[in-house]
């Protein structure tokens, strides 16, 4: 059972979690930009979208709010639908994008 303090002190860490999420998703979005090749521009955009879906369901967590964990589920269906698009966009060009 938790108590006052213990929950907020719980909503606390999930919300810093996921601004330290937030501040690593810089790095790839820097990947994201700069490449060199377009695997790594791929990789980083799918995990950026990995993170989004993290971070969406701590938050939900964080502000008790289980509507936002819906939205971090459609979220990752979309991420994972991007992802196969653009594995088979890759392999119908041959393997290279």
């Amino acid at each position: 059972m938790i108590g006052v303090g213990e929950g907020s002190l719980v909503s606390t860490a999930l919300l810093a979690t996921a601004v330290v999420l937030v501040a690593l998703t810089l790095l790839l979005v820097y990947r994201a930009a700069v490449g060199p090749t377009t695997q790594d521009r791929v990789v980083a955009i799918n995990a950026i979208g990995t993170t989004t879906v993290v971070v969406i369901a701590l938050v939900a967590g964080a502000l008790d709010e289980p509507g936002f964990l819906d939205i971090a589920l459609v979220y990752a269906m979309l991420n994972f639908m991007l992802s196969l698009g653009v594995a088979r966009f890759s392999v119908e060009r041959g393997g290279m994008l």
